[in-house]
């Protein structure tokens, strides 16, 4: 039996170790699958039967310090504010303890969050009536939506201006007691935090490291040396820290979606209630300044939104009466009332939200290369510290300037830089594309994508607008006029699903139709006054046996007779032409298309946009094959489609990209990449940020590996003393990750 456990990992701030852990605990025999998040901190484990407990006993093998809060069904939390006082939050807890159903209440005053635990599954009226009965007690308490902290634990910062201080006065006073308590201030938790590991089993880490090369220099009386290496490391490690939480920062702050809760209309009566518990067909109002809690209709009202955390437009949209809108968007103007069309589940806010967070899941394998090198590395690094220096002891006999040598050779040897600023670049790049719209369900997509170099495209909705139009009509028979085929035609027509039938629009009331029966991408049949009529491609009538002699896009035939042709069109997308040329501009040496529409409105669009092989007249399932054909000629492609039908096509490419707001479910499931713009220019803005995302990767290794390797010749050599080693460390550390954050502040062209 299948069995999925979840965990929130609270301290778990590094890529790297959130990968070796996805590795280890992914490596049990009973383990399917595995996934650690390094932007929700939570891991979740599925697996065949309980093995809770070795999930945890692995897990914190690969990191012993990992704190880890199982998460279950019947226990639920939520950030709190108001109460400025402890002692007023303590009478929250033992109130609320003591409802009927309620096992637990944890108030915890430092994280500002309130934790219930039931001793059933209970609904979320339950918790909504003890949260309320909370409010009874202590009116200011009142529950918030957690807050992005912008700044790293000032604690942190006392602690390393103290060390500073402390240095300097050792420095111009030349006490050595001083640089000692420079080095326990500053050092402590370097050396608690290797201990630990030590202890867990895990040895070959960066604190490791740091802890020996410190005190080996201490035993070898470099005092200021050793206060050096832990102060130098403790900087680096404050201002790697600030730049990677500014990483995260500015993902969190653009997953911002969710509404707490919406402002329902009953007839003369409005309440507020959860987002979560609104149901299709209700009522909301939204008033100027407030996020859309949920997708729906306009039913009156007229107002601009602000779609920025959607899609990146900064352009306000207009929307009226009967214009859909979707969740998270701002009101800006005017109030709306607006009927919900979908849950908060499967509102866009929600799939937003969903797909973010399963990105991190999805390694690209230059991450998981990263991530096993370390693993082999750090030993390899310090085997060769050791025979740096018991080979010269032996033969010298001298060794003191051997360990000195040794201890720098440790320090310089640390790869931290890799670890964290490779994960980073990959990281940044997701979060670079979700502030523009675009949603990459991996790291391993990007790094797919910066290889492409060639692109297959749906034609209709894709590059075209996918609005239909009638350019004309041939009849092969009197006995109608255009008039009444139109007229039958479009009746027909109506009771179709098909993006064509949008070319059939009447004026007049349809005529009634019977037996209607509709073939998946070929056409439709019925009866009109006892005749039965089709309209359909040529793949309809080879299915019904009745093939016919003419081609074109849609054959109208009565009774078996063919009565007449008619040629649609629908327009290209204005920025289509931009696109292939700024993909040409890229490398692309082969642009394609695949289209269920008729081969003549195929290559029509083809011959316009320069692309290099246009296949029309397919199926969903030829669709397919072709772009499988296609793949094997070239397997580093991508492929764009946003309707029903592209979700196979989708599902099987090297990299599937959905686009589109309007795009369907199951082409957004299917997708790897979703674009929610309906503006092909995020295509070439996709490519560009991959690109750069790959670029500042190899850039981050090669300045890794370069440097770290200069400076461990020159330490071996002796030239190199141990502040530089921790430079080269730290530093080349910092600079990685400032590299990786150029992603964030990347502005494509629209």
């Amino acid at each position: 039996m299948t069995h999925t456990s979840a965990w929130k990992l609270p301290n778990l701030d590094c890529a790297g170790c959130a990968l070796e852990i996805e590795e280890q605990v992914g490596a049990l025999s009973s383990v399917d699958s595995v996934r650690v998040d390094v932007i929700s901190k939570r891991m979740v484990v599925t697996a065949r039967g309980d093995v809770d407990e070795l999930v945890i006993k692995t897990a914190k093998k690969s990191e012993p310090t990992l704190v880890m809060e199982k998460e279950t069904p019947k226990t639920r939390s939520w950030s709190f504010g108001g109460l400025d006082c402890a002692s007023c939050a303590l009478s929250v807890e033992d109130h609320l303890s003591n409802q009927a159903g309620v096992v637990s209440v944890h108030l915890d005053w430092a994280k500002k969050t309130i934790t219930i635990t039931t001793k059933e599954e209970e609904p979320s009226s339950f918790f909504e009536a003890l949260l309320k009965k909370a409010k009874e007690v202590e009116p200011l308490f009142e529950i918030v939506r957690p807050e992005v902290k912008h700044s790293i634990i000032s604690f942190e910062l006392i602690r390393l201006v103290v060390a500073i201080l402390i240095f300097a006065s050792a420095f111009f006073t030349k006490q050595p007691s001083l640089y000692l308590i420079s080095y326990a201030i500053a050092g402590y938790s370097v050396i608690w935090r290797a201990l630990r590991n030590i202890v867990g089993g895990k040895i070959f880490d960066e604190h490791f490291l740091m802890s020996v090369a410190s005190i080996g220099a201490l035993a070898v009386g470099e005092v200021a040396e050793a206060a050096a290496v832990m102060l130098l490391y403790l900087i680096g490690e404050y201002l790697q820290e600030a730049a990677v939480q500014k990483s995260r920062n500015s993902i969190l702050a653009t997953l911002d979606l969710h509404v707490n809760e919406a402002r329902v209309v009953d007839g003369s009566n409005v309440m507020l209630v959860p987002s979560e518990e609104v149901q299709v067909g209700s009522i909301i109002r939204v008033l100027s300044g407030e996020k859309i809690p949920l997708d729906g209709i306009v039913l009156s009202g007229t107002s601009t939104l602000d779609m920025q955390s959607l899609t990146g437009e900064a352009l306000p949209l207009l929307v009226e009466a009967g214009s859909e809108v979707l969740s998270s968007a701002v009101n800006l103007t005017g109030s709306l009332e607006i009927e919900v069309t979908k849950i908060w589940e499967d509102s866009t806010a929600a799939k937003i939200l969903h797909l973010v967070e399963e990105s991190a899941a999805k390694k690209a394998p230059t991450e998981r290369f990263i991530t096993t090198f370390a693993r082999y590395y750090t030993p390899a690094v310090v085997g060769a510290a050791l025979l740096l220096f018991f080979i010269p002891f032996i033969i010298t006999g001298n060794k003191e300037p051997w360990l000195y040598r040794a201890l720098v050779f440790l320090v310089v040897s640390c790869p931290c830089a890799l670890v964290i600023s490779v994960p980073l670049s990959y990281f940044a790049g997701i979060g670079s594309g979700a502030r523009r719209g675009i949603i990459i369900k991996g790291g391993n997509y990007l790094e797919a994508l910066a290889k492409a170099d060639s692109a297959i495209f749906d034609k209709t909705g894709t590059l075209t607008t996918g609005e239909f139009s009638l350019a004309s009509v041939d009849r092969f028979t009197d006995s109608y006029s255009e008039e009444e085929l139109l007229l039958l035609a479009g009746s027909l027509e109506a009771h179709s699903t098909h993006p064509l039938a949008q070319a059939f629009v009447l004026d007049t009331p349809p005529r009634s139709v019977t037996n209607v029966q509709e073939y998946a991408g070929k056409g439709i049949v019925g009866m009109i006054d006892g005749k039965t009529m089709s309209i359909g491609n040529n793949a309809l009538y080879t299915e019904l046996g009745a093939p016919v002699s003419e081609h074109g896009a849609l054959l109208f035939v009565i009774e078996g007779v063919l009565v007449a042709r008619f040629v649609v069109t629908d327009t290209i997308k204005r920025e289509a032409p931009s696109l292939m040329k700024r993909l040409r501009s890229f490398g692309y040496s082969t642009l394609s298309m695949i289209s269920g529409d008729g081969v003549k409105n195929a290559q029509r669009v083809g011959t316009e946009l320069g692309l290099d092989h246009v296949y029309g007249g397919l199926l969903p399932n030829e669709k397919q094959e072709q772009l499988f054909a296609l793949g094997a000629e070239r397997p580093h492609y991508f492929y764009v489609g946003d309707g029903m039908n592209d979700a196979p096509s989708l599902a099987a490419s090297n990299v599937g990209i959905a686009i589109g707001s309007g795009a369907s479910d199951a082409a957004i499931e299917s997708a790897d990449v979703v674009i929610l713009p309906d503006d092909l220019n995020e295509i070439g803005n996709l490519v560009s940020i991959s690109k750069k995302t790959a670029r500042i990767v190899r850039e981050n290794i090669a300045l890794a590996l370069g440097v770290k390797a200069l400076a461990m010749v020159l330490a071996a050599l002796g030239y190199a003393p141990m502040w530089v080693a921790v430079i080269a460390d730290t530093g080349v550390t910092f600079l990685a990750v400032l590299n990786a954050l150029r992603l964030l502040i990347i502005t494509p062209s629209r």
